[in-house]
């Protein structure tokens, strides 16, 4: 496939094969066609015979040079396969994409996105003290806590009001930290009452360092029929301008966090589950 590309890559080459596909032609037509000299042009033709996309067969003094369709029905079935698996996360590239547009206009002055608040709801599968567990634990949280393709790479954590929290993360393929930081927040606990509400603030830090803006968010638990129902506000304050490109983003990477921690606690909750049956057997 490597040799194809390669061959394929050069236009001349790409006309060449254009004529082939029309009927087989000899060398000195196809450089007449294709405004080339002949040596020139049997090179080219030479290069995509080794890549395998044309054959040739003398006849008298002539070469005749005709297409194999079935290199080319290769490649078009595996552009086909990328262009189909870009799916779901090219879906979320171009909402982000959209959304800071959008916000871009509209972050003019300090202070632009100030009072905006979002709300999620997830009904979640785990009694809410192992809810309360995956909200507090470093280590849980870590497990979730990120949009999806990142992943954490600092965390302080500790569930106690006026404890300090600093969130980092990084590409999920960036495993050596040899790329740059994708994001980094810093904020305050502010209440904490196990089992029933978690509320801190936090702030995303810019690339000058400065908070971007200040997220307060209030996490409220409750019992409910399939374990436990989570409800999150999210308030802004202290918006600059150039946070922009964050706010753009708030719904899209809480939500798909959020669907990380159903996920993370439904596979616990089952882990328990089936823990606990093989026990009593």
């Amino acid at each position: 496939m490597d040799a194809l590309l390669t061959a394929l890559a050069d236009p001349a080459r790409w006309r060449l094969v254009s004529l082939l596909a029309e009927r087989p032609r000899p060398v000195g037509v196809l450089a007449q066609l294709a405004g080339a000299r002949q040596p020139q042009t049997t090179k080219h033709l030479q290069t995509l015979e080794r890549a395998g996309v044309v054959t040739s067969q003398r006849t008298g003094q002539r070469r005749i040079y005709a297409l194999r369709p079935g290199p080319l029905r290769d490649l078009a079935a595996e552009l086909n396969r990328l262009a189909d698996q870009g799916g779901a996360p090219r879906e979320t590239y171009d909402r982000y994409g959209r959304s800071m547009d959008l916000e871009r206009l509209a972050a003019q002055e300090p202070g632009w996105a100030d009072g905006r608040s979002f709300r999620f709801l997830r009904s979640l599968t785990g009694r809410p003290e192992l809810v309360w567990r995956h909200l507090t634990e470093t280590s849980l949280l870590a497990r979730w806590w990120t949009p999806d393709d990142l992943r954490v790479s600092e965390l302080v954590f500790e569930a106690r009001p006026g404890a300090r929290i600093v969130q980092e993360y990084r590409d999920v393929e960036d495993t050596d930290g040899s790329d740059q930081v994708a994001g980094r927040a810093e904020g305050v606990v502010e209440d904490v009452r196990p089992g029933e509400r978690l509320a801190y603030r936090l702030s995303p830090l810019g690339p000058d360092g400065g908070p971007a803006f200040t997220a307060h968010v209030d996490l409220t638990l409750r019992p409910g029929d399939a374990g436990t129902e989570l409800d999150v506000h999210l308030r802004l304050t202290d918006s600059t301008v150039e946070s922009a490109d964050f706010i753009a983003g708030i719904e899209i990477g809480f939500g798909q966090s959020l669907d990380r921690l159903a996920a993370t606690i439904a596979a616990d909750s089952s882990s328990t589950d089936n823990t606990d049956t093989g026990s009593t057997k």
